[in-house]
């Protein structure tokens, strides 16, 4: 007894359990390197007028977390996720700005809700399925790349918090897509070859401007060339992203002739206007962006820093990025982007980079 009395205790995880692989090979891995390991499912608002899907995702978590033998619970943030990501989403699309769904799901309800309530229930840590890293640097937390480059999700997590990040883990960060499924079929996981989910978890299937006329009064209107001359239609100019190839119609002169991108929408008129390329209003060869809310994970992030790029999209390209003003108290930033080929949108995030660490980000401004 006395031994026992003296041995470490196991640190608590609760897990976010999606039914997909990647957050079940990282409970497996887990538990595997000798954590408490509890699996969560966060039940997450859906509108009724879209096919129900959590329960069958909910069970796919239920059936991994038996075969682990770790416990199980739910945790219903409909509320919250209503309230952040939802009703953000269509209030941004309404203003004709550009919002991202993923990240105020991750700072409002994975790493706001889920991680009080499970610092309040005794965990230790909390843990995703990301493809993120973490780790120390002296006194402080750094997140870094996946080093899967297609898979990475850092640019989601843009806005942790130096706590957050501290009070998390990402066990399959250091590993390949391949490597995560490969896991899963040694563990006899029955989802090692379930596909991954696309797009938002409370639409399924159905396009965003077709869930956002639900909510949002659209009408149709024209469709401009970078001359001004009507070619076409659209649905609606706030359902439109800069960007966009596709959900409005134009006359094409050839059967040939180059796609059309959006590089402009005026919801004041209800047009949009749109070219064969997409093409940016350069000042000296450069674009300049305010970018307001700012996080600084490391609390480095200074005027003129040297070594950084930004990303303006998922996945997007990294562009060489001069830092032009900052202020911490104001969270407030304007950068100057070079080499752009795209348009950036208000209300995208702006994420920052040097090397293979995220410095944080912030929201394109108007």
């Amino acid at each position: 007894m006395l031994a026992s009395a003296h041995m470490e205790k196991k640190q608590k995880v609760f897990v976010g359990m999606s039914g997909g692989v990647d957050s079940s090979v990282s409970a497996a891995l887990l538990k595997q390197e000798g954590y408490d390991v509890i699996g969560v499912f966060i039940k997450v608002w859906q509108a009724d007028f879209l096919p129900c899907t959590w329960r069958e995702e909910r069970r796919d978590a239920m059936r991994a977390a038996a075969h682990l033998g770790i416990p199980f619970l739910t945790l219903d943030l409909e509320k919250e996720y209503k309230k952040e990501v939802v009703d953000y989403m269509i209030r941004e699309y309404g203003k004709g700005r550009v919002p991202n769904p993923d990240v105020m799901c991750n700072t409002y309800v994975k790493f706001g809700a889920f991680l009080e309530y499970a610092k309040k229930h005794g965990a230790d840590f909390i843990a995703t399925g990301h493809y993120a890293r973490r780790d120390e640097l002296g006194d402080e937390h750094r997140l870094r790349t996946g080093l899967d480059t297609k898979k990475d999700q850092s640019y989601f997590l843009w806005m942790l918090s130096q706590k957050a990040l501290g009070q998390t883990l990402f066990p399959i960060g250091h590993l390949q897509k391949s490597e995560v499924r490969k896991l899963a079929r040694t563990f006899g996981l029955l989802n090692a070859e379930k596909k991954d989910s696309q797009g938002l978890c409370f639409m399924g299937k159905v396009d965003v401007a077709d869930f956002l006329k639900h909510y949002l009064k659209a009408e149709k209107g024209d469709v401009l060339n970078d001359a001004g001359s009507i070619i076409g239609t659209h649905d609606g100019a706030m359902l439109y992203t800069i960007g966009q190839r596709h959900g409005f119609s134009t006359e094409k002169s050839s059967s040939a002739e180059s796609p059309y991108f959006v590089i402009g929408k005026d919801l004041q008129a209800n047009t949009i206007t749109v070219a064969h390329f997409i093409s940016t209003k350069r000042q000296e060869g450069t674009v300049i962006i305010s970018v307001e809310g700012f996080n600084d994970i490391e609390g480095d992030f200074h005027e003129g820093k040297e070594g950084c790029v930004a990303q303006i999209r998922y996945h997007g390209a990294y562009y060489p990025v001069f830092i032009r003003a900052y202020d911490s108290a104001r969270r407030f930033a304007q950068v100057e982007l070079t080499s752009l080929d795209q348009n950036p949108a208000a209300g995208q995030s702006i994420v920052f980079y040097q090397n293979d660490t995220c410095l944080g980000g912030g929201v394109i401004s108007e």
